[in-house]
């Protein structure tokens, strides 16, 4: 046993007497605190505290809640025989005898500085994706209104002249100008949808994709079931990023699958939410297009910029499945 606590690396395991002076030593508290055993053998272990610490009396209070209550745990600050500062999480246990005497204090210590720096980085990088994604929001929307107030207006008003033009004109002109009627009546459906594909998420997750579904999939000839055990709603950029997943996911379904049904599922999972979305069309190998691969693309792209992942199987004749997942924690 004394091999092994001395042995051990990636930990500070050291004892204290009754008082808290310390009286072991092991190699990871070396590599740690960067003290030897003979330096600080028979030192107080509130040498391991910042000032500010130390004048508050917390080493002391340590020792008396962990003799109170058998442990006392807690992360903060302490010092190294260099002066500079760690981030440790710390753990005091007492230590008693068979007649149920304090014989002291083990202690163990963890530098979790560089896991501390990670986290602060990772929160910093969730903000930065919640403002890009509420500006690229932001901007879809913007560019949706102006398709549905001012191109497809504008694009209706050339179909209603197009229409006047075709009763005045000479019948050998006539089918020209239908031509071009019902060219203008397919790119206003087409910027319709577009206008649609582009409008946000609305109140909630599932009844955003309830809406999504309920809007697209009958008039391709899908039947559509759309599952749910959430937790509770996610916040606001993972709901956008699930959605516009779901969405080009659905969308190479409704153009590319041959399929007559899909079925979406969402789970809570992992602090995050699991989504399946599976159909039971021609499966990858029928399907080809370069806008089908740049979707794809941007599924995973957008599952992993979130900090999720994101896959795809496809064997022929068996349908697609699309899974993927996304955090879903609350920023502070």
């Amino acid at each position: 046993m004394r091999l092994l606590v001395q042995s051990i690396r990636d930990y500070a395991i050291f004892m204290l007497d009754p008082r808290g002076v310390i009286v072991s030593w092991n190699i990871g508290a070396e590599r740690i605190k960067g003290y030897t055993g003979e330096e600080i053998v028979g030192t107080h272990f509130s040498v391991f505290y910042p000032p500010e610490a130390v004048a508050a009396g917390k080493p002391a209070k340590g020792l008396r809640a962990a003799a109170a209550d058998g442990r006392w745990e807690e992360e903060g600050w302490r010092v190294r025989k260099d002066g500079t500062r760690f981030w440790a999480s710390v753990v005091i246990t007492a230590l008693y005898d068979e007649s149920g005497g304090l014989r002291g204090f083990g202690k163990v210590t963890r530098d979790l500085t560089e896991r501390r720096s990670m986290a602060r980085a990772l929160d910093e990088r969730a903000l930065l994706l919640s403002r890009l994604v509420q500006a690229q929001e932001l901007e879809r929307r913007r560019i949706a209104s102006d398709v549905h107030d001012d191109t497809i207006q504008s694009m209706l008003t050339v179909g209603m002249r197009l229409r006047m033009w075709g009763q005045e004109l000479p019948p050998e002109h006539g089918g020209t100008v239908r031509a071009l009627d019902a060219a203008v009546d397919e790119a206003v459906r087409r910027l319709r949808e577009l206008a649609f594909d582009l409008h946000p998420p609305g109140d909630g997750l599932v009844a955003s994709l309830d809406d999504y579904l309920s809007e697209l999939m009958p008039g391709g000839g899908l039947a559509y079931e759309l599952s749910h055990r959430l937790d509770a709603e996610p916040p606001y950029e993972a709901v956008v990023t699930i959605y516009r997943i779901c969405q080009e996911a659905l969308t190479n379904v409704r153009r590319h699958a041959g399929a007559s049904r899909v079925s979406v599922e969402l789970v809570s999972l992992d602090r995050g939410v699991h989504v399946r979305v599976k159909d039971d069309g021609v499966g990858l190998a029928g399907k080809d297009g370069e806008a089908m691969h740049y979707g794809l693309v941007e599924m995973r792209e957008r599952a992993e910029t979130a900090g999720g992942w994101w896959g795809i199987e496809g064997p022929p004749g068996a349908g697609t499945t699309v899974e993927f997942w996304v955090p879903a924690v609350p920023h502070a």
